[in-house]
């Protein structure tokens, strides 16, 4: 269980990595996805796991390949 929470928590920060990139606050990105602040952060955070719309939304708002928010190379 714990390879899951950290999975979901490396894609998260991915998710706050390339959203800073983007030069984009929570509320920014939140107004763009259609979702609230909270939902965000709670993603960026781990907490929560985007659908898989909303995950593809992110990666087009974001211009960044869906493929890219799983590299955990970097984190």
């Amino acid at each position: 269980m714990a390879n899951k929470i950290t999975k979901f928590y490396k894609i998260g920060r991915n998710i706050a990595k390339y959203r800073k990139q983007k030069g984009l606050s929570q509320n920014q990105l939140a107004e763009l996805l259609n979702v609230t602040r909270e939902h965000l952060a709670n993603i960026e955070i781990g907490a929560k796991m985007p659908t898989m719309g909303l995950f593809i939304k992110i990666a087009e708002v974001l211009n960044v390949p869906e493929k890219e928010f799983f590299n955990f190379d970097e984190i």
